[in-house]
C-alpha cells in the first residue's frame, strides 16, 4: 500500500507537468499575427510617401488656422515581424505611443524599437520630416527584409489632444513575393490618454487611460468633437500613404534619405464636407415692451456657435418676439 507521501509527490508532479504544458501553450505575443511569415529570397527596396489631405474644405469644423495651424508631425515607421506591435487598435497605448500622440516626442518610441531590434523582432526604423500644413507630402526610402516584412507607422495630428494616423502591421510580402505597390487611406485615432474633444483642447488626462480607438464622423458622439459630422456616414481620408517597390541595382545602391516631395505633386481631391450651422439655446424672455394699458412685445435671442460651410444647413433666426401681457412692463419714452 502506497504511503500518503508518495501519493502527494505523484500528484504534485502531475500538477507541475500540466503547468509546464500550459506555459508553452500561452507563451508568445499577446495577439500573434497568423500567416505573416515571408519566404522571399532577398530584401526589397521601397519608397514610402505620406500625403496629408487635411483641408478646410474636407474638414471645415474648427479647422486650425493659427497657434498652431493644421500640420503633421514627423512620421515614425518601423519594420518588424509578428512578435512586435508599435500600436494596436483596441489595446492600451504604451508610454511611447502616449508621448508621441500627445506631444510628438519620439524618444520612448525609438527606445522601445531599439530594444526590440536587439531581440531581432524589429528590422529597421525610419522617419520623415514633419509637414507644416494640413496638405503636403513627405517620404522616405526603406529596405525591408523577409524576416521583418511588417510595417507599422504613426503621424501625430497637430494640433490635437492625443490624435494620430497610422497603420498597424501592414504586410508588404505575400508568401515568397514582395508587393509592388500598396496604398492605404488613413483616418484619425484617439490614443485614449487625453479627454480633449477639440483640436485646441487644453491638457485633460484620461483617468484611467482608455484603449486606442478609431475616430469616426459620429464617434465620439458629442457635438463639440472636431470630427463630429453626423450627416456623413464616413469621414473622408485625412491622409494616405503610398508604398512603391523600387528596382535595386547591385552596382548602385541609393542611400536611405528623408525628403519632402515637390509641391508640384497634387493631392487627391475630395468633395467638400457640408457643415451645418449650430446655434445656442434661446435666452430667457425679456420684459414686455409697449404701452402698459394693453399687451406688449417681449424678445429673446440666441447666438451662432458654428457657422455653416460648404452648402451646410444655414443658420435659423437669432431673434424671436412674442406678444405678452405686461405684468411688469417698461413704459417706452
Amino acid at each position: 500500500m502506497m504511503s500518503s507521501e508518495h501519493l502527494t509527490c505523484g500528484w504534485l508532479q502531475q500538477l507541475l507537468l500540466v503547468l509546464v504544458k500550459l506555459g508553452f501553450t500561452f507563451a508568445g505575443p499577446l495577439r500573434p499575427l497568423i500567416g505573416t511569415e515571408c519566404t522571399a529570397k532577398s530584401p526589397a527596396s521601397y519608397i514610402l510617401v505620406f500625403t496629408g489631405h487635411w483641408s478646410p474644405q474636407a474638414f471645415p469644423k474648427q479647422y486650425p488656422l493659427f497657434r498652431p495651424p493644421a500640420q503633421w508631425s514627423k512620421l515614425i515607421a518601423v519594420s518588424h515581424n509578428r512578435h512586435f506591435r508599435l500600436w494596436e487598435e483596441g489595446a492600451p497605448a504604451s508610454a511611447g505611443v502616449q508621448s508621441f500622440a500627445e506631444l510628438g516626442v519620439t524618444v520612448e518610441l525609438m527606445k522601445t524599437a531599439k530594444e526590440a531590434r536587439k531581440k531581432r523582432v524589429v528590422g529597421a526604423m525610419y522617419r520623415t520630416a514633419g509637414i507644416p500644413n494640413g496638405i503636403g507630402h513627405s517620404s522616405t526610402e526603406m529596405l525591408i527584409h523577409p524576416r521583418s516584412s511588417l510595417l507599422s507607422l504613426m503621424v501625430k495630428v497637430i494640433p490635437s489632444p492625443d490624435w494620430f494616423v497610422g497603420v498597424d502591421s501592414l504586410n508588404l510580402c505575400e508568401g515568397n513575393q514582395w508587393k509592388q505597390e500598396v496604398t492605404v487611406d488613413l483616418h484619425p485615432y484617439d490614443a485614449g490618454t487625453d479627454s480633449g474633444f477639440t483640436f485646441s483642447s487644453p491638457n485633460f488626462p484620461t483617468s484611467p487611460p482608455e484603449n486606442i480607438t478609431k475616430i469616426t464622423s459620429q464617434f465620439p458622439n458629442h457635438p463639440a468633437n472636431s470630427f463630429y459630422y453626423p450627416r456623413l456616414k464616413d469621414l473622408p481620408p485625412i491622409a494616405s500613404i503610398r508604398i512603391t517597390r523600387q528596382s535595386r541595382s547591385r552596382d548602385h545602391q541609393t542611400a536611405m534619405s528623408n525628403h519632402i516631395l515637390p509641391n508640384s505633386i497634387s493631392p487627391r481631391r475630395f468633395s467638400a464636407t457640408p457643415l451645418d450651422c449650430e446655434v445656442s439655446l434661446w435666452s430667457s424672455w425679456g420684459l414686455c415692451l409697449g404701452p402698459c394699458s394693453r399687451g406688449g412685445v417681449r424678445h429673446r435671442t440666441r447666438y451662432i456657435l458654428l457657422r455653416p460651410a460648404n452648402a451646410g444647413t444655414p443658420c435659423p433666426e437669432l431673434e424671436e418676439q412674442a406678444e405678452c401681457v405686461p405684468h411688469s412692463c417698461m413704459q417706452l419714452q
